[in-house]
């Protein structure tokens, strides 16, 4: 506090005042820092970089585990101590479960997943959903589809009305991206989109097997629950849109720039769902 205050008044007033005697003032100001200090000053560079690279999203235990991964042997509390010092946060979690209409599920259909999200193998269990965007011009809706095995976006739809469209055009792009016709299993809730004669029609047209939440059962699509939870609170949240067509154009830049090549991701071994999902591709060739 002396030395931020050093032009503002005299050193020796501030001195009497806080009973800290000039000479060990001085002592202390010119005292070169310790090895500690500097350790500390060059981390802060680091973390600095990271923090800004992920738009200010990570908090001490991201910012750690990447620092980790290149290599500095440091506690998640030290980060933790020199963020705070430098007033740098994260975006913490707050968990909202919002509910909608279910509708019937259809006959003959079961929940194939089970809570079952520890799947190694791509392209053999998928999870989709929808949420809500508020713009200024209205409810921008989009709809997702994740591969469980790697956490990756592999489809995605956004369209301006909650319509059977919507989630279809979200599993086209995914089925553009699956290699060869093998079975699937797709993962939803009991949304009205879902549980309609057409998208259960265009399922089996494409050899996916349709799987299904049981009534109020959100926790049964966690993964694609969790997705739309770092969307908001990372990006949509901490925005204000005009338009459908701004929002559109932050929340593709979310998906496809920073969440599948960018974040990490605990579930992915810490590297970005893109990236686990080539070394997973490697590594099953």
């Amino acid at each position: 506090m002396m030395s931020r205050c050093e032009e503002a008044f005299p050193v020796r007033l501030m001195c009497r005042l806080l009973k800290v005697s000039p000479s060990g003032y001085y002592g202390w100001r010119d005292r070169p820092a310790s090895s500690r200090d500097q350790d500390n000053a060059r981390l802060l560079e680091q973390i600095r970089s990271i923090h800004a690279e992920s738009d200010s999203v990570y908090g001490s235990r991201k910012i750690w585990e990447e620092l980790v991964r290149r290599g500095e042997g440091c506690s998640e509390n030290r980060v933790a101590r020199i963020m705070q010092t430098a007033c740098l946060q994260g975006i913490p979690a707050v968990r909202r479960w919002r509910g909608r209409k279910s509708g019937h599920r259809p006959d003959g259909l079961t929940n194939h997943l089970a809570r079952d999200f520890a799947i190694t193998e791509p392209n053999t269990k998928w999870v989709t959903d929808i949420t809500y965007i508020r713009t200024g011009e209205g409810w921008l809706y989009l709809a997702v589809v994740l591969d469980l095995a790697t956490r990756r976006v592999i489809g995605w739809s956004m369209r301006q009305s909650l319509d059977r469209e919507l989630v279809l055009q979200a599993v086209l792009m995914a089925l553009w991206q699956r290699p060869g016709d093998s079975p699937v299993i797709l993962h939803s809730d009991r949304g009205t989109q879902f549980t309609s004669v057409e998208y259960q029609a265009f399922l089996k047209e494409h050899g996916v097997v349709s799987s299904m939440s049981g009534v109020g059962s959100c926790y049964d699509n966690a993964v694609a629950e969790s997705f739309f939870g770092l969307l908001k609170r990372e990006r949509v949240n901490r925005r204000c849109y005009a338009s459908r067509a701004e929002a559109r154009a932050d929340v593709f830049d979310y998906i496809e720039r920073f969440y599948n090549r960018q974040r990490s991701h605990s579930y992915a071994d810490g590297l970005s769902p893109a990236t686990y999902a080539e070394s997973l591709s490697k590594s099953l060739n």
